[in-house]
């Protein structure tokens, strides 16, 4: 497993370390509802504490740390009404993000999802594969909207559905339709039918959040 916090191999920044720690937290290495030590962090990352509270303090306000007093600080523990409210956030940026696509060269992007589509079937029979996938045409769908406000909020949106799809791997990535439904979308979006994209999208996402909320 890949780790994310280790000795950063630039000068460190408040950008940087809270970078790291995103990574760390959507891919796994640090758990929601776990405690974050300044010291061990600190350590691991060979930084001060300083740059790493400025850093941390990023996280707070992204939602993905929470601080409890008395406490410290922890990583969001999703809950199932965070699950649907997350959801309901990126389905309004990835709608936007289609809009605009389609209103552009919605067929040299259409092409480019196919192509990731193409992957995650490839890819079929690899859970962890296919979720990253999956995470990659989100994401990639959203940057051909060229509107680095979208991209930005999404980034965090994205970073609590890995959360989420880590904590109930076995629920979420054992899906039979996922490649269907990624392929439908692109192919909508290739064809210019932004009603029908539309309409994929928002099914999508509704059964994102059933899977995700149902144990």
């Amino acid at each position: 497993m890949t780790s994310f916090i280790e000795p950063l191999a630039q000068e460190s920044t408040p950008s940087i370390i809270a970078d790291k720690l995103r990574k760390a937290i959507s891919h796994g290495e640090l758990k929601p509802g776990a405690q974050l030590g300044e010291a061990d962090l600190a350590r691991k990352l060979g930084v001060s504490r300083g740059p790493l509270r400025e850093g941390m303090q990023r996280l707070t306000q992204e939602g993905l740390l929470v601080s409890i007093r008395n406490r410290g600080l922890f990583v969001r523990d999703m809950t199932p009404e965070d699950v649907r409210d997350m959801y309901l956030a990126r389905e309004a940026i990835e709608r936007a993000a289609a809009r605009r696509v389609i209103a552009g060269d919605y067929k040299a992007a259409g092409k480019e999802l196919l192509a990731i589509v193409e992957e995650m079937a490839a890819a079929e029979g690899d859970p962890a594969a296919v979720g990253e996938l999956d995470i990659a045409f989100h994401e990639r769908l959203v940057t051909l909207a060229g509107s680095p406000r979208l991209s930005r909020m999404h980034q965090t949106y994205i970073t609590e559905t890995r959360m989420c799809i880590h904590a109930l791997e076995e629920t979420y990535t054992v899906s039979d339709v996922r490649v269907g439904e990624h392929k439908a979308l692109a192919e909508a979006i290739r064809a210019g039918d932004h009603l029908l994209a539309d309409d994929l999208l928002m099914a999508h996402m509704d059964d994102a959040i059933t899977r995700l909320t149902t144990r």
